[in-house]
């Protein structure tokens, strides 16, 4: 793992997350400074998240309300592309070659030079950000960016779509066990409150929502040298085809 590429050298990034809300917990701050310093920002979303909720919640509405709640946040951050794929359950996710294909889709399509996605090893000093889910679609997601999403023998009915072969040129990970790089989310880290608060149907019940994220901020600065009253968040990113 090594740092990453300078934001001035890349014009699109591509997320991955197993569920909604997911992305917003773990980078909102980085996405916002992303789409703020002109990067246009996609975020793929595999799940619609059915079974997040209270006990109490409705479990009909819940995919749809989750969907909304994820477009709602995700327009404070400046993202407007916010795609859903379909026919993966919540909390039955695997990195089959199915839903490889289908982010080798999305990733050909929208022609990313960075793709952040969950870290598809387990963080057992935090265990709650290795949800399974988080770990295969992190898993599918770096296999889809290599070696498939370059390799034109991989799928070849894309081609037939008009979806010619793309190299990602790195990779982030949230919730790595070892990051290497944080990004100072100090100036964005009002906006990721205010994303959270759109998926009411999770944190809608927590009054120590911005004390939390404030929290982890803080810790994030102090162990990565941003300096006194910082607020951060980390990764471990990939070089590829640098």
């Amino acid at each position: 793992m090594t740092t990453p590429r300078d934001d001035t050298t890349v014009e699109r990034a591509l997320v991955v997350a197993a569920h909604p809300d997911d992305a917003d917990f773990g980078c909102a701050g980085t996405l916002a400074r992303w789409s703020d310093a002109g990067i246009a920002v996609t975020l793929l979303v595999v799940t619609r998240g059915e079974q997040g909720g209270l006990a109490d919640a409705d479990a009909a509405g819940m995919p749809a309300m989750r969907e909304a709640e994820q477009r709602a946040a995700s327009a404070h951050l400046g993202i407007h592309d916010v795609r859903f794929l379909d026919g993966y359950r919540d909390g039955w996710l695997e990195p089959t070659f199915d839903l490889q294909r289908d982010i080798v889709r999305v990733i050909r399509d929208v022609r990313p030079q960075r793709v952040l996605c969950q870290s598809p090893e387990r963080w057992y000093d935090r265990l709650q950000a290795s949800h399974p889910d988080h770990l295969a679609a992190g898993e599918a997601t770096v296999r889809a960016c290599y070696p498939a999403a370059e390799n034109p023998f991989a799928w070849p009915e894309l081609l037939d779509e008009g979806l010619d072969p793309w190299k990602v040129g790195e990779i982030w990970l949230m919730a790595h066990p070892h990051p290497t790089h944080a990004v100072d989310v100090t100036d964005t880290f009002d906006r990721k409150v205010t994303a959270l608060l759109e998926h009411s149907s999770q944190t809608g019940h927590r009054t120590d929502l911005e004390v939390l994220l404030r929290g982890w901020g803080g810790r994030v600065a102090a162990q990565h040298g941003l300096g006194a009253n910082r607020l951060g968040e980390m990764f471990g990113v990939v070089p590829l085809n640098g």
